[in-house]
């Protein structure tokens, strides 16, 4: 039973991440599975079947949700972008009580703890501000090999801290264009080393968080909430008419509902 619900977790995880906004990591949060995950990760080798048990029905899922839902999602985008972006904003504010009652439940609230998660959304805040206004330009002749790699050490900030835009990071370095240029044309010379500099770095990034959690798990966690809060900045379409208003509304509102529901299954299996 647990191997199908993380198969449905990952599908969820895999269909989410083509959403422009909503990292991985914020999936995995509100999901409940980013300690986890962290932990299978970084000890993979010290439990490796019990660990394979864990991952292998995740990536399924995932590799499931992009394949099956990648289509659906961009058409649903194209089409009827405000709703469907709502609709995420929804899902995640409506998982946001329920984040902050599993920190209490080991850590006792602490008021102070809250200038972690403020400061966390100010800095989730101001990405999205910095991504709008710089420009996206670089010349991939003047970018070095240890520049590249790097850049990929930098990036999986992005990847592993929920909320943290990668394409604000590469855009910052001055690479976003060149690494777009360099997936859409499969160019190795670019793709190579910033990969080396991405493994390595969510290792380093994954180790770090990990201890973070170990030994102030709350003021660690209410960071990553407020990253995972910044992230409905992306969200949040830049003009609407009034109708489009409304139906923002109406689409929050139903995704709260809806994380409320999976909640309620969640208990229930």
């Amino acid at each position: 039973m647990n191997g199908l619900i993380n198969i449905l977790k990952g599908i969820f995880i895999g269909a989410g991440a083509i959403v422009p906004g909503v990292s991985s990591g914020v999936l995995c949060v509100l999901l409940g599975l980013y300690e986890k995950l962290l932990d299978s990760v970084l000890n993979f080798f010290k439990d490796i079947k019990q660990n394979i048990k864990f991952l292998f029905p995740i990536i399924l899922g995932g590799g499931i949700g992009v394949l099956l839902f990648s289509n659906i999602l961009n058409y649903l985008l194209y089409k009827f972008s405000i709703q469907t972006k709502s609709i995420f904003i929804g899902l995640i504010i409506g998982t946001i009580p329920s984040l902050i009652k599993e920190v209490n439940k080991k850590e006792s609230f602490k008021l102070k703890n809250l200038i972690y998660l403020f400061v966390s959304l100010a800095i989730g805040i101001v990405t999205v501000i910095l991504e709008n206004k710089i420009s996206i330009a670089g010349n991939i002749n003047n970018i070095s090999v240890m520049y590249l790699i790097i850049c990929g050490i930098i990036m999986s900030v992005g990847i592993v801290v929920p909320g943290v835009s990668s394409t604000i990071i590469l855009t910052l370095l001055g690479v976003y264009s060149i690494y777009l240029q360099s997936i859409a044309n499969i160019y190795l010379p670019v793709l190579i080393p910033m990969g080396i500099g991405l493994g390595l770095g969510c290792i380093i990034v994954m180790k770090l968080t990990k201890k973070l959690l170990e030994t102030c798990y709350a003021q660690t966690f209410y960071s990553i909430i407020g990253f995972t809060i910044g992230s409905i900045f992306v969200l949040v379409p830049k003009t609407m008419t009034w109708i489009e208003q409304v139906l923002c509304i109406l689409c929050i509102v139903l995704g709260i509902y809806i994380s409320y529901i999976g909640k309620a299954l969640k208990n229930y299996l």
